[in-house]
């Protein structure tokens, strides 16, 4: 039986600003996810599969990792205090993170029109951990990856119009450690099934100069079901103060359903001069599903205190990226971009496990034409959160009441890319 992944994990396994990783190859990097449109290349099978039916003939394969850095973030404020029932000074930082994220994209040789690709990619993640009171209340330890097997086909209508679609075979594991002093503590490690889903894509040149892209990634229905243990404080029961030291252990069958969101990217790409090619993209995630969790505990202790369902009420949220393509020579390609990332999250679910806010992404990259095989490439990202304040009217379901700055990530690209 494997542990469940509990109630401040499963708030974010999501696609969408709060917790996803869309930049998943050299050129998404470098372009700051302005990539659906232009994509060409080997990771065209994942950002826009319908892509590869213009794509020149071959076996095209690109290979990248990617080393991310998450700094601390600093929070400065109150929390709500449950057992002196007032806000009281929560002042801390979380620690910083660090970890790789491999890709795999894959595209062969055209048969009748059709054309297949493959993707590996890690579309979403997170790992924060604080080492403070209240903070460990909800994240001592948060740490989640999500893997995508993502095979794919075009089917080139004509030569101008194109389509294409995918199948999503979903994985994710994580790690979730959550302690408050004789109240209660929960240890857990825990993975999930295998879970569908699929995308479509659309790609249609109206000029050899101009080219619209669509894409579009199912909501993929997750059911978590495991184990969860630990121990909660008898106080929670009783609200009497002498049973503080009372602890009752539990190890008992869970179960919870979260939806992850669609998303719809509409972008267009154009060649300005015949070296420069420039992209803008809108990307919506339709975080609105999201409205409440629900944990299930056969244990009707455990029911009773962690049972109850959680509001979430999320909004949907818009990105807007823009990317620049500039073809020095034979040899060199330089890459810009930047994007607006708005946070689905209200103001009122803010939490410490993802105190999400709005994002600006600055990014830039290379890719060195080795041979008219074989290239190499580097990019860098930096995903810049704004400071965001969580105010006392607002009634933070979690108790918060301050201001966090200083999140974002850094992003550093390493990729070789093959043609035969």
């Amino acid at each position: 039986m494997r542990p469940l992944l509990t109630l401040p994990l499963l708030a974010a396994i999501s696609f969408g600003a709060a917790y996803k990783i869309p930049e998943q190859s050299l050129k998404s990097v470098a372009l700051a996810g302005a990539y659906v449109a232009g994509a060409k290349g080997a990771d065209a099978a994942y950002f826009n599969p319908a892509n590869m039916a213009f794509m020149e003939e071959g076996n095209w394969v690109e290979l990248a990792i990617t080393g991310i850095y998450l700094p601390k973030i600093k929070f400065s404020g109150q929390t709500y205090m449950p057992l002196s029932k007032s806000f009281e000074e929560a002042s801390a930082k979380s620690r910083s993170e660090s970890f790789l994220v491999p890709h795999l994209h894959w595209v062969g040789s055209e048969f009748d029109r059709i054309r297949f690709g493959l993707s590996v990619a890690t579309p979403a993640g997170l790992s924060k951990r604080w080492r403070t009171q209240p903070q460990i209340w909800s994240a001592e330890e948060f740490t989640l990856r999500v893997v995508e097997v993502n095979p794919s086909l075009s089917y080139r209508v004509n030569e101008k119009l194109s389509v294409g679609a995918g199948l999503r075979a979903i994985y994710s594991d994580g790690k979730v450690r959550i302690h408050y002093p004789h109240l209660y503590r929960e240890d857990l490690d825990g993975d999930s099934d295998i879970k569908w889903g699929y995308n479509l894509a659309l790609s249609y040149r109206l000029h050899p100069t101009l080219t619209l892209g669509a894409t579009y990634r199912s909501k993929v229905k997750l059911n978590e079901i495991g184990s969860a243990k630990g121990y909660i404080g008898k106080y929670l029961v009783s609200k009497e103060k002498k049973d503080l030291s009372t602890l009752i252990a539990f190890n008992t069958r869970a179960s919870v359903a979260i939806p992850l969101p669609a998303t719809l990217s509409l972008a267009v790409a154009l060649w300005i001069t015949e070296k420069t090619q420039v992209e803008v993209e809108y990307e919506r995630t339709f975080w609105s599903k999201y409205k409440v969790l629900d944990f299930s505990f056969d244990d009707p202790l455990a029911e009773a205190v962690l049972g109850r369902p959680k509001p979430k009420n999320w909004e949907d949220s818009n990105t807007f990226r823009v990317g620049i393509t500039h073809n020095h020579n034979g040899k060199w390609t330089t890459m810009y971009g930047f994007a607006y990332d708005e946070t689905p999250v209200p103001e009122e679910r803010v939490g410490f496990e993802l105190p999400d806010s709005d994002a600006l992404i600055f990014s830039f990259g290379a890719l060195y034409r080795y041979s008219e095989r074989l290239s190499f490439g580097a990019a860098y990202l930096f995903d810049y959160k704004l400071p965001r304040s969580v105010e006392k009217a607002s009634r933070n379901s979690n108790g918060i009441a301050g201001r966090f700055s200083d999140g974002g990530a850094h992003l550093l690209n390493l990729s070789i890319g093959y043609r035969f």
